[in-house]
């Protein structure tokens, strides 16, 4: 499509260096997609512990890259890596900013600067640009945590003749994180005092990092069409839909994609039964060795097997999940949880494992491996969102025929199709409104459709068949960046 645009794509995780959530697998797998249509891409992250225990090959590409602070001048090295597939990376270290145990925070909160962290990693990726020559078409931002470079373009580079004909798209990957912080940090940002207006970045007597990138930004994306809207109401707007109202013109939604390199049952390094669609025996293998792994009742290997893969906080449905817990229970199915989380839910989960041994399997932290091995071994994937932007792991379920059941909100609701046993048609299970017993009936429901075997097997092969690939959302992506870039052009 194209072959002389050049994009630098910015985000604070990206996999397989360092990763949190589904931002990470967002922003390892689109450039890849981008960079097979011909784009000049490149991407930026900082330089955390978890990339440096990955020990991941690496080369110095420069050395103590002054960058200013608020009033101080701060130096950092920039390193740089490459993906499997090319795609060129720089981590951007400054040891007393990101050599730390985790990447935002800890279980107690937010790490206390993590203003002064994101602002030295977004003016560090600009400079270096410039230092190196790397003249950008479009710089690409994701959430808050970039949220200034937008700002940046349009004020204290404004006139600077790199950056001339640069323009920049900010995606938010989920309004809840809003990267909110005391207007006195502003002399820190460096942000001209002036913008420090309800037009600008004050946001209710404060500075928003995410409110900065929306108003900035040349345009904006969502991460599916049906979030693109709904934040434009105030029922998921987060406070800032009137913000959004505002550029709804420049507001897109493009659904991410999955990568099937990682995720797909025929080749998945993390499983030891390879399966696919013409041959299904390696998922009942999985199965049987995942109820054996967490300690569940061999009998689970033939009665449902309830999965549920998740960060635990309130925006995923915890609370849902944990009214209806006994119900599941006296349908004699099964529940294995992962994630980690807010505290409330972690003690609530393990209580209710300890509490049901015999049918809840409870599993807190971060474990990509055991993750992909519950959505390969559970017949159904559980996704009850208060609110979902995207969504990735009912993508997932539906490749690896683990039939998801989900609030059709965001990403969800685009993503899997409700299933009529009368025709056939559809892709998993779906409730509307935000209650335990909603969520309850449509997992009766798929309990039902679970002990008809050819009709279950109807609705894991519709699933299988689903393609999410990114090539589809690189192409929009590209074309958005044309679009963006012809603008930014004319100015």
């Amino acid at each position: 499509m194209t072959n002389d645009m050049k994009v630098w794509f910015l985000a604070s995780e990206v996999a397989p260096f360092a990763k949190t959530g589904g931002l990470a697998d967002v922003a390892g797998s689109l450039p890849n997609a981008i960079k097979k249509m011909g784009v000049d891409v490149r991407v930026a992250l900082p330089f955390y512990r978890m990339v440096k225990e990955g020990n991941f090959p690496t080369r110095k590409a420069l050395s103590r890259l002054e960058v200013p602070l608020g009033e101080r001048m701060l130096q950092g090295d920039v390193l740089e890596t490459a993906t499997t597939e090319g795609v060129p990376v720089y981590f951007f270290d400054r040891g007393d900013l990101f050599d730390r145990p985790n990447l935002y925070g800890t279980p107690e909160g937010d790490y206390r600067d993590n203003l002064e962290r994101f602002t030295f990693f977004s003016r560090a990726a600009l400079l270096f640009a410039r230092v190196v020559g790397f003249s950008f078409d479009i710089v690409h931002c994701h959430d808050w945590q970039t949220g200034l470079i937008p700002t940046y373009l349009k004020t204290i580079y404004r006139e600077d003749p790199f950056f001339s004909h640069t323009a920049s798209l900010f995606t938010v990957h989920n309004m809840g994180y809003q990267g909110i912080f005391p207007a006195a940090k502003l002399t820190t940002c460096g942000v001209p005092a002036t913008e420090l207006n309800p037009e600008g970045i004050e946001y209710w007597g404060k500075i928003s990092l995410l409110k900065a990138g929306i108003v900035y930004a040349d345009a904006m994306t969502t991460v599916s069409p049906r979030y693109s809207r709904e934040i434009q109401t105030p029922e998921f707007g987060m406070g800032m839909d009137s913000i959004l109202g505002k550029r709804s013109a420049d507001v897109y939604g493009i659904l991410n994609g999955a990568d099937y390199s990682s995720w797909n049952p025929a080749t998945d390094e993390h499983i030891t039964n390879h399966y696919s669609l013409d041959n299904m025996n390696g998922k009942k293998k999985c199965k049987a060795d995942l109820v054996k792994e967490l300690g569940l009742p061999q009998r689970f290997v033939d009665r449902p097997l309830l999965g549920m893969v998740s960060r635990l906080s309130a925006q995923k449905g915890c609370d849902l999940l944990a009214q209806i817990v006994e119900d599941i229970v006296r349908l004699d199915a099964g529940l294995v949880i992962l994630g980690a989380g807010e505290e409330t839910y972690q003690a609530l989960f393990l209580k209710l494992g300890k509490k049901y041994p015999e049918n809840v399997a409870v599993r807190i932290g971060f474990d990509e491996a055991l993750a992909h091995r519950i959505i390969t071994g559970a017949d159904m994937l559980l996704v009850p969102s208060q609110y979902e932007p995207c969504g990735l792991t009912q993508i997932y379920g539906l490749k690896y025929g683990t039939v998801p059941i989900v609030r059709a909100t965001g990403g969800l609701d685009d993503t899997v199709q409700a299933f009529d046993r009368n025709s056939g048609e559809g892709t998993g299970f779906k409730f509307v409104e935000y209650e335990p017993g909603a969520f309850l009936d449509q997992i009766k429901d798929a309990v039902k459709v679970f002990e008809d075997r050819p009709g279950w097997m109807k609705l894991v092969q519709n699933g299988m068949q689903a393609d999410f690939s990114w090539e589809k959302s690189a192409r929009e992506y590209v074309s958005l960046y044309e679009k963006v870039k012809a603008r930014a052009t004319e100015r």
